[in-house]
């Protein structure tokens, strides 16, 4: 079956004072119907600037799309304008943002903030735009939804405010939801409502996610499939239970290792020693190799490339293409 949305070698980059930064260098993959992609990876290793890409909204003049294609249905979104974007962008794609907090605008009503979208693309009046705005709140469990559509954003929680973001990606019945770190900042309690509320919405409208986050509870949680970022690229995909269970990629088995157990009592939890590299200064070979403790002279000097290993894993290593798994994984 064709997929929802296809990138394909996608690099983007962004043009600063201090030189090229290749964020996103050559991220390869799909988005069927119905399926909940994780996208995993330390901070800088180009999750975000994937979804910004895909949505179009990279800071202007800095940040550009200089290579690949972003497919959705029939349509390269790398090419189409920005009028035909806008078109598409909050009514067949939507995204729910970083930080709700700060990502809501303070001097517009909830019920204008969700009313825009719905407007704009369903060419609604604004007694129908509010009518359909008070019915996403109750869809989105936000109690008292007759009063709250005219409520401002800083008299809710973070946790309201995070449904209320979901009410507006719902706006218009996206085909696909791009949802960027969407328990960021909430607590554990809240985290788990939301990432519920986000499972049940799914499973009532069919609707593609794709989650943007650095916590692996999360894709555990949620997802149907994982791919793992690393300095902008794609070093490992597969099925969650695969990823859990099989990591092939010492980076992969590196975060999970760093997850902490219930079951197991530890005094230090494990970690990945170094830091992610500075885009500007990515060193040659392997872009793990000066962190991973399996790399050896060919992992310095030659870029692996993102291959499949057996049952639909790919992975970007050469100790796991030659050994699957053995060395890896204990």
């Amino acid at each position: 079956m064709k997929p929802l949305l296809t990138v394909q070698d996608l690099k983007t980059h962004f043009f600063t004072d201090n030189g090229v930064v290749r964020s996103v260098d050559g991220v390869t993959f799909a988005v069927h119907e119905g399926e909940t992609i994780g996208i995993v990876g330390e901070s800088g290793s180009g999750k975000s600037v994937t979804a910004l890409s895909i949505m179009n909204l990279l800071p202007y003049k800095t940040g550009s799309i200089v290579d690949g294609s972003i497919t959705f249905g029939n349509t390269d979104l790398v090419q189409i304008k920005e009028k035909e974007m806008r078109k598409i962008r909050g009514n067949d794609i939507a995204m729910i943002f970083q930080e709700p907090m700060t990502s809501l605008n303070p001097s517009y009503t909830i019920g204008n903030q969700i009313g825009e979208a719905i407007k704009l693309h369903k060419k609604v009046d604004r007694k129908e735009a509010r009518k359909r705005s008070i019915e996403l709140l109750k869809q989105v469990g936000i109690p008292n939804a007759e009063r709250m559509v005219d409520e401002f954003p800083h008299k809710l929680s973070g946790g309201m405010r995070q449904r209320v973001m979901i009410a507006m990606a719902l706006a218009c019945d996206p085909k696909l939801i791009i949802a960027d770190e969407p328990t960021t900042a909430l607590d554990v309690t809240i985290q788990a409502q939301i990432l519920e509320l986000i499972q049940k919405l799914k499973q009532e409208s069919n609707t593609s996610i794709l989650m943007i986050t650095h916590d692996l509870a999360v894709v555990s949680e949620v997802c149907d499939r994982v791919i793992v970022m690393y300095a902008g690229r794609v070093i490992e995909e597969a099925d969650v239970r695969t990823i859990f269970e099989s990591p092939s990629h010492p980076y992969t088995k590196g975060l999970i290792d760093s997850m902490p157990s219930i079951e197991n009592e530890v005094e230090w939890l494990n970690t990945i020693k170094g830091n992610v590299p500075i885009p500007s200064e990515m060193p040659a070979g392997c872009k793990f190799a000066p962190r991973c403790q399996y790399a050896f002279d060919r992992c310095t000097t030659e870029e692996p490339e993102l291959e499949e290993i057996g049952s639909g894993q790919k992975t970007r290593c050469f100790i796991a293409k030659e050994v699957k798994h053995e060395v890896v994984v204990t």
